[in-house]
């Protein structure tokens, strides 16, 4: 049980980071490229889809670490 929430914990965490600046530069490229009257925060064009994107991929990146982590850990207890 401790190995399934230490498992989720870390992937989720690491994932997070990961998510993060993936998201952040997704939204950086397409504020910059596509949508650059677009406002969000006081912000404008790269820099309001770049928040949005590194929020959106932080979430994302969290919730999949921790379920592939959980499932690494149920595939590792079987071995």
């Amino acid at each position: 049980m401790q190995r399934k929430i230490l498992y989720g914990i870390a992937g989720g965490a690491i994932l997070f980071a990961i998510g993060l600046v993936v998201g952040l530069l997704a939204g950086v490229y397409i504020g910059g490229n596509y949508f650059i009257q677009f406002e969000f925060g006081g912000v404008r064009g790269y820099e309001a889809v770049g928040n949005i994107g590194a929020m959106l991929g932080a979430a994302m990146g969290a919730v999949l670490g921790a379920i592939l982590g959980v499932a690494l850990a149920n595939k590792r207890k079987r071995l």
